[in-house]
């Protein structure tokens, strides 16, 4: 089924990641501290509360990406949207464009409990959190560098996939070099540093109790016990797959599968795996192009797949058939999908500088 009930938005920025702002959790970290400040004036200079301002449920996408180093006039920046979802669209000016210099914010993840975004630049990770904006705009969300330096990550090269847990209390990063780093957050105590985990890391995900960790090279898909940090399977490709993504099936049910995309000969295919015996019990062919994004929707009904020519295709998890389909979604190769937390929309995002909000169709209630 080809969908039409989508929104395209160009923000003049290439995007390479993208994830949906916990706008609760941030709205109750900005009133405490905004309590804590004016606990602090001890009543100088009373004001009118603000606090209705703020009480209306608000939906945003944050985005990262960028020119890279050179002198394109490109900016490299994180760009933060509004989601309507009563007109079925992303702001057509971003909320904020963060500028991040001449440092490409080339991946990136969304704390889930609102504590902000962590992005991977070239050398070193940082982190930045998220504010209220000046002024009394209707959009009030804003992004700022926080003051705490990720130390641990400094001058640690190039990483390519970072994850938080769902608590949002372990970070996992994963580098070009093949090291693989797992924290306890927010205080950074490292509780596992496997300097060659894979050639290089292309892939991270927690299963949905945080007991398991995925990590995924082009030929090999390793499984660690998070507690011992000790590898429990490995997961070899067939002759002509290169996995690409990896994604854990985040229904707390009986059966959880680990979902690994992988690119062939033939196309695109997802392949399916017990997450008790990590045996592959299903092989999926759904795309004829080569993946270049991949997600599962909150409540695993949904897998989402973005294609080297600009394709998006969701698929129902029951039967891996294709649910939607939106061609040409995007003029570039799609780099980025993520799912809202009610599994309800999908943003996807391109190099082409384009941000799409799509609605799912036909999900039924649960």
């Amino acid at each position: 089924m080809t969908d039409t009930s989508s929104d395209l938005q160009k923000y003049g920025v290439p995007f390479y990641g993208a994830g949906w702002a916990p706008y609760n959790h941030i709205k109750s970290k900005l009133a405490s501290q905004e309590k804590i400040e004016e606990d602090k004036k001890e009543e100088k200079d009373p004001t009118p509360s603000n606090d209705d301002e703020i009480t209306t449920p608000l939906n945003y996408v944050v985005l990262a990406g960028g020119g890279g180093e050179g002198r394109s006039g490109i900016p490299n920046a994180i760009v933060v949207s509004h989601v309507n979802f009563t007109s079925n669209s992303l702001s057509d000016q971003p909320v904020v464009k963060h500028e991040t210099g001449s440092d490409l914010p080339y991946r990136m993840t969304v704390h889930p409990h609102g504590d902000g975004i962590i992005c991977a630049f070239q050398q070193s990770c940082r982190l930045f959190e998220w504010k209220e904006s000046e002024g009394n705009e209707v959009h009030k969300l804003g992004v700022k560098v926080s003051e705490k330096v990720l130390i641990q990550l400094e001058d640690v090269g190039q990483q390519l996939a970072l994850t938080f847990n769902s608590e949002g209390s372990v970070l996992a990063v994963g580098g070009e070099d093949g090291s693989l780093r797992v924290f306890k957050w927010p205080s950074m105590k490292i509780v596992l540093n496997e300097a060659q985990a894979h050639s290089s890391v292309k892939n991270l995900d927690f299963s949905c109790d945080g007991k398991f960790l995925v990590s995924l090279g082009s030929g090999l898909c390793r499984i660690w016990d998070v507690t011992s940090s000790k590898v429990v399977a490995s997961l070899a490709k067939g002759n002509d797959e290169v996995f690409a993504f990896c994604r854990f099936s985040q229904i707390n049910d009986k059966n959880p599968h680990l979902y690994i995309a992988a690119v062939t000969d033939y196309g695109g295919s997802i392949l399916t795996y017990n997450t008790t015996t990590w045996k592959r019990i299903r092989t999926s062919r759904v795309v004829r192009e080569a993946i270049s994004a991949f997600n599962v929707s909150s409540d695993g009904k949904f897998l989402a797949v973005g294609t080297v020519g600009g394709d998006l295709f969701i698929i129902n998890s029951a039967n891996m058939r294709v649910q939607m389909m939106v061609k040409k979604a995007h003029l570039g190769l799609v780099t980025a999908l993520t799912f809202s937390p009610d599994s309800r929309a999908l943003v996807s995002a391109s190099l082409d500088s384009s941000a799409r909000l799509t609605l799912i169709k036909d999900k039924t209630s649960s």
